[in-house]
């Protein structure tokens, strides 16, 4: 049972869709606390008339993908299953968040989640340029934008977190145009940009393709030559005769180029980011990866995910993997259970104005080398699954490890001795010696 509410600790609000599992889960964790319900704030009134935050509250920005009508509307579709849309909805997402943290300097209230960061987290090409410039191991990508190429910041920084750069083109403001966010990013137009990429001198040959935008797996295409002339690509992305896009739970294969080319003519529009598919470890004959959540700069919840397809994703097919046989895995070929923890938590503090991400590690064949593949804002939708041991979490799910890093005081902070110290090194033992990057074998 949990405690009766308590006036003191902080008073939370939530940016969410009502009665959605991400809203119910963490208004859970905030009552097992003892703390006072969190303040629902419905997406739909946000995007209708902008977020009345009310003062000294703490404001969780969450996920809108749970009510299908507003994903429709905000990527200005009339079926949610569509794929099309996600500049058009990356636009609009944005220029809320924007919204909600002027709101929330106004009100003198506590954010969160810096929306100068989830700008970068949504936006696959931003996000990768940040961890390579940081010295985070990521596949090669031609699509990479450094931070070097970003110049506008965030609005509100909160509780003293510094602001995230943004890029100067392909804004929140406008749509970024045929995938090319900026001049220091090879412009991915469609087809024959990517084709030149797979086949050029030191071509790719096999890489994922991906919505700058995406989420879930939404219109990731694993791309590879299957033999001289051909071209195959594995995703969930049906294709209907008249040329739209929709999302499925299957993973099928598309043999033909000129099938491969129709998807990503479709897609490109919406921006494209184009890395090294590099080979994974397997678990059970299945491709592995993990996904770890780190909460105020400390990695809480690991969960291995394990697929018969390049996707991982577990409404794709993927089941839950062995946590206990990944860390066996990765110590027997020499790199120390810690040091994956922290390559997890060296990606967070890319973003330290986001309280948590969700980090997709991906570990080489043989587990000797670790990558990063994604930082997901919203990575934290791991029901029933509770804390790692020495994690400060133990016992509680993803959502009671963040609401007691804001009671603990974590907020705007990383627990810098012990982290510094666990990094120190870490990519060098993680990673090829040689350098960041590896070819795929």
């Amino acid at each position: 049972m949990s405690p009766p509410p308590s006036e003191a600790g902080p008073r939370f609000a939530v940016i969410g869709v009502p009665g959605g599992r991400r809203v119910t889960l963490f208004a859970d964790a905030v009552r097992a606390a003892g703390l006072a319900p969190p303040r629902v704030v419905n997406w739909s009134d946000v995007l209708r008339g902008g977020a009345v935050i009310q003062p000294g509250e703490t404001v969780r920005i969450d996920s809108p993908g749970e009510d299908s009508a507003l994903e429709s509307a905000l990527r200005g579709v009339r079926d949610p299953t569509r794929v099309e849309g996600t500049a058009r909805w990356y636009a609009a997402f944005i220029k809320a968040t924007e919204q909600v943290a002027s709101a929330a300097r106004t009100a003198g209230a506590d954010l969160l989640d810096d929306p100068a960061e989830l700008a970068v987290l949504f936006d696959k090409r931003l996000c990768h340029g940040v961890l390579d410039a940081a010295g985070v191991p990521v596949p090669p990508s031609p699509t990479s934008v450094p931070p070097s190429a970003t110049v506008r910041t965030s609005l509100a920084p909160s509780a003293g977190r510094p602001a995230t750069a943004v890029p100067a083109t392909g804004t929140p403001a406008a749509v970024p145009p045929h995938g090319a966010p900026g001049a220091a990013a090879t412009p991915v137009r469609g087809w024959a940009d990517v084709r030149a990429l797979l086949d050029g001198e030191g071509g790719l040959r096999r890489a994922f393709v991906k919505l700058a935008h995406g989420s879930s797996a939404s219109g990731v295409l694993a791309v590879e030559r299957a033999g001289p002339g051909r071209v195959c690509a594995r995703t969930s992305v049906e294709r209907t005769p008249d040329g739209r896009l929709f999302n499925s739970l299957r993973v099928r294969r598309y043999g033909t180029e000129a099938e491969v080319a129709a998807l990503v003519d479709a897609l490109a529009p919406d921006g494209l980011h184009v890395e090294r598919w590099l080979p994974k470890a397997t678990q059970d004959g299945r491709a592995t990866d993990l996904r770890i959540v780190v909460v105020g700069g400390r990695a809480t919840h690991a969960v291995v995910r394990t697929s018969r397809s390049p996707m991982t994703n577990l409404h794709l097919g993927g089941v839950r993997g062995d946590l206990a046989a990944a860390r066996a895995s990765a110590e027997a070929a020499g790199v120390p259970w810690g040091d994956v923890l922290a390559l997890a938590e060296r990606a967070a503090r890319c973003f330290p104005g986001t309280l948590c991400v969700g980090v997709d590690v991906l570990p080489s064949t043989g587990w000797r080398r670790f990558t990063v593949g994604e930082v997901n804002a919203f990575g934290d939708l791991l029901p029933r699954l509770t804390g790692l041991p020495g994690s400060g979490a133990a016992g509680l799910d993803t959502y009671g490890a963040q609401v007691a890093a804001v009671i603990d005081g974590a907020v705007g902070r990383f627990i810098d001795g012990a982290i510094d110290g666990a990094i120190d090194g870490v990519t060098d033992r993680v990673t090829d010696r040689g350098g960041r990057h590896h070819a795929a074998a």
